[in-house]
C-alpha cells in the first residue's frame, strides 16, 4: 500500500508540473528602450504590472537603443510587441505589407531643435553650412528636421545646399556638441535637455511649432507596435498587455512623484546612471504619457517620410495602420472614451 501511495505521489506530481509547464508555454516578448518616453514600459515592468495582468502567460523583454534594432527583431520573429516611434513604425507596416499594426499610442511631444550657444545661430538662415544631428536617418526626428529646413528653403548638402544633416546617436551628438563638431542636434527628450545641461546648448525651437497649425502642437512620440498574426492569434494576451499599459499610464498622470523616482530608478538600472534632477524635471514636463497614439500626427508623419524618399516610389496605403479595437475595448470595460 506505501508503495502504491509513493508512485501516486510521483504521478501526481509529475502531472502537476506538466500542467505547470503547460500553462506557462505561452509568453509575449515585449521591446523597448531605455528612455523617458517609454515610461509606461519601463514602470509597467520593473513593478511587474504587466506579469500581473499577464497572469501564468511568461513575459519576456527586451531592452533595444534604437528603432531599426527593434524593427528588425519583429521581422525575425524575435518580439511580439514594441513600444517605437512612428516612423519605425510606419517602415515596419510598409515593408511588410501590412503585418505590423499599431495598437495604442503611448507618448507625445518632446523633441525639438538645439543648438550650441557659440555657433552663431539666432535664425533659420543662419544653418546654411552648419551640421545638424539627427538620431538616425528616417527616423521620427529625423524627417521632422528635414520638412523644417524644406520650409525653411535650406538645401541639404546631398541636394545642392549647404546644410549637413548628420546621422548620430544621441550619446555621440553630446560627445561632439563638447568638442564643437556638431553645431545643432534634432533629438528628444532627456537628450535636448543634456545637451543644454552638459553641453552648452539652447532651445532655437520646439517641435511642437512644425505642428501647430494641423495638431495645435501635439505630435505622437512613441506608438506600441504588434504583430498581426499575434494579436490575432493571442487577443486575450494582447488586451492584458493593455490593460497594464493603461494601469501605467494612469499611475504616471496620477502619481507623479512616485512615478518620477520609478523611472528613474530604472533608468539607472538599464543605462547605469540616472539623469539628473534638473535634466528629468524639464523632460518630464515636456512629454504627455496617453493612449491615443494620435492618427493625424502619424498619417502626416507617413506623408512627410514618403516626401522625403524613405517609404519608396508609391505613396503607401494606411488604412489598416491602426488596429485599435482590443484598446477600445478595454477603454469601453472602464467606463472611458474610446480613441477613434
Amino acid at each position: 500500500m506505501n508503495r502504491l501511495k509513493i508512485v501516486f505521489f510521483i504521478y501526481s506530481l509529475l502531472l502537476f508540473c506538466a500542467c505547470k509547464k503547460e500553462s506557462h508555454s505561452l509568453k509575449v516578448r515585449l521591446g523597448y528602450f531605455p528612455n523617458i518616453t517609454h515610461a509606461q514600459a519601463l514602470v509597467g515592468v520593473s513593478q511587474n504590472i504587466f506579469q500581473k495582468h499577464l497572469g501564468q502567460v511568461l513575459l519576456e523583454t527586451k531592452v533595444f537603443n534604437a528603432g531599426p534594432q527593434a524593427i528588425e527583431a519583429l521581422f525575425a520573429g524575435a518580439l511580439d510587441v514594441v513600444y517605437v516611434g512612428p516612423n519605425p513604425a510606419i517602415n515596419a507596416y510598409v515593408k511588410s505589407n501590412g503585418a505590423f499594426k499599431i495598437i495604442s499610442g503611448s507618448c507625445l511631444g518632446g523633441a525639438s531643435l538645439v543648438v550650441r550657444n557659440d555657433a552663431g545661430i539666432a535664425g533659420a538662415g543662419d544653418f546654411n553650412g552648419k551640421r545638424i544631428a539627427t538620431p538616425q536617418a528616417g527616423n521620427t526626428q529625423d524627417i521632422a528636421a528635414r520638412i523644417w529646413l524644406r520650409n525653411n528653403r535650406l538645401k541639404l548638402r546631398e541636394k545642392g545646399g549647404t546644410v549637413h544633416l548628420l546621422p548620430i546617436a544621441n550619446s555621440d551628438q553630446l560627445t561632439l556638441f563638447l568638442k564643437k563638431e556638431l553645431d545643432a542636434a534634432w533629438t528628444v527628450a532627456p537628450w535636448t535637455h543634456r545637451l543644454i545641461q552638459e553641453a552648452n546648448g539652447k532651445i532655437f525651437m520646439k517641435e511642437e511649432n512644425l505642428w501647430k497649425d494641423l495638431t495645435g502642437g501635439q505630435y505622437a512620440t512613441v506608438v506600441i507596435l504588434a504583430s498581426d498574426q499575434f494579436v490575432k492569434a493571442h487577443p486575450k494576451i494582447i488586451k492584458n498587455l493593455l490593460q497594464a499599459h493603461m494601469e501605467t499610464t494612469d499611475f504616471l498622470k496620477s502619481n507623479s512623484k512616485e512615478a518620477k523616482e520609478l523611472v528613474n530608478q530604472e533608468l539607472k538600472k538599464l543605462t547605469g546612471k540616472s539623469l539628473a534632477p534638473e535634466v528629468f524635471e524639464n523632460s518630464f514636463k515636456e512629454i504627455e504619457f496617453t493612449l491615443d497614439p494620435l492618427k493625424v500626427s502619424i498619417q502626416k508623419q507617413a506623408q512627410w517620410s514618403f516626401q522625403e524618399g524613405f517609404l519608396g516610389k508609391k505613396e503607401p496605403e494606411l488604412s489598416t495602420l491602426f488596429d485599435l479595437s482590443i484598446l477600445n475595448e478595454c477603454l469601453k470595460e472602464k467606463g472611458k472614451g474610446l480613441v477613434n
